[in-house]
């Protein structure tokens, strides 16, 4: 396959990156001299652009002047060239103006355009403003606390991209059966709206009539908190089960103590999750008096051996220096970034049994692959691409 992409910040380029550690040949688009996201931060000392350069490894790049007509020509002969594996676009561009699907459609009739949106009506959003705008905000944060609290994850961002990549494998297949082209649009507050309905908590707040309220760190409907330990470190610990609920309370000895609570109230902690969700403040205590008598390394290792579910608390820079996560993880590889960097960058995810994975591939430098994207998909003369960087309709790196 092969996809252009005309995109910036997150979702899309997100959903051309998945596409690309899969297989396909992804080429983007940039104005030239970069586009708004060109230099988003972090950035390194240089004002080279960490984010642009993890959002875009391994694809290939074309610079153009997107302001000019013939800029905008040599786009759309790209978008719609000519190809059983051609004619696949991913975008965020507006959905009118020269990339409508159907000025495209005009020149290639089975063209699959996958259009990641803000808004369904076609006004702009980012994932804050849809967040902000469903009520993550209000469920986020200590309990006590009556202000919204937004969280640091572009969650809308990156399940709009994954979902804009699984849509376009989609819609390939679908041309592929029937010749049809096809648009689809995947707007960030549908994602967000859908995602509310997918969970039931569109539901639950219909059917109770008001709004969940916060709780803190303890995850809702199920046990599960933050711990201390001896020496002032945290723990996440999560009880998804019946067992780990039994093997738990066995490790910290608080079998008694949670007996005598469930007899008091006549509650089965065992086989009740939600009954451990309701009757947590008896509960944490226990854990905190047991937890907080021992060293992180001893509650780490009982954990461990038991199988419980639980989690250290890092700091980034912590979690990037542990070798488990990096040095030793196969989705690492050592990678020089046009940044001039040379740093750890992960490849596809997805693990593909008896299959030798390949290493992470850098982003390109903006127009690094101009002439030879023109050569190969226009079919354009050297004499001619020379004279489109020499009027600077074009530009390589």
């Amino acid at each position: 396959m092969t996809v252009i992409e005309g995109a910036s910040f997150v979702a899309a380029p997100s959903a051309g990156l998945y596409l690309s550690q899969m297989g396909a040949d992804v080429i983007r688009f940039d104005q030239i001299g970069g586009g708004p996201d060109f230099r988003r931060w972090p950035v390194t000392d240089d004002g080279a652009s960490l984010y642009w350069e993890g959002l875009n490894k391994g694809k290939r790049s074309i610079a153009v002047d997107l302001k000019s007509p013939e800029g905008r020509e040599l786009v759309t002969q790209l978008i719609t060239a000519s190809g059983v594996n051609c004619g696949l676009f991913l975008t965020n561009y507006p959905a009118a103006g020269f990339l409508s699907y159907d000025k495209l459609k005009a020149k290639r009739d089975d063209l699959i355009a996958i259009r990641v949106m803000g808004k369904r009506d076609g006004k702009p959003a980012v994932d804050y403003t849809v967040n902000c705008a469903v009520g993550y905000p209000f469920m986020t944060g200590p309990e006590d606390l009556a202000s919204p609290v937004n969280h640091v994850l572009p969650a809308w961002d990156l399940l709009t991209g994954a979902y804009a990549a699984f849509t376009m494998v989609s819609a390939e297949r679908h041309r592929r059966l029937t010749g049809e082209g096809i648009e689809v649009r995947i707007p960030l507050d549908d994602m967000a709206a859908a995602t509310l309905s997918n969970l039931g908590q569109l539901a639950e707040v219909l059917v109770s009539g008001s709004d969940r309220p916060k709780t803190g760190n303890a995850i809702f409907g199920m046990f599960g908190r933050d711990f201390e330990t001896s020496e002032g470190k945290r723990v996440m610990l999560t009880v998804v089960t019946p067992k780990h609920w039994s093997t738990l309370t066995r490790l910290l000895e608080i079998e008694d103590a949670a007996a005598n609570i469930e007899s008091e109230l006549g509650v089965d902690f065992a086989q009740d999750e939600g009954a451990r969700f309701a009757h947590r403040e008896r509960l944490f205590p226990l854990l905190e008096e047991k937890i907080g008598a021992v060293s992180f390394d001893e509650i780490a290792s009982k954990f461990d051996a038991a199988g419980i579910v639980w989690g250290p608390y890092r700091t980034v820079r912590e979690a990037a220096l542990d070798p488990a996560m990096i040095d030793a993880n196969p989705l690492f590889s050592e990678v020089f970034q046009p940044s001039g960097l040379d740093y750890p960058a992960a490849g596809a995810p997805g693990t593909i049994l008896d299959l030798e994975r390949n290493d992470a591939r850098p982003a390109p430098a903006l127009g690094k692959h101009t002439e030879e994207i023109l050569l190969e998909h226009l079919e354009l003369t050297q004499k001619t691409i020379g004279d489109l960087i020499d009027r600077n309709i074009v530009a390589i790196a």
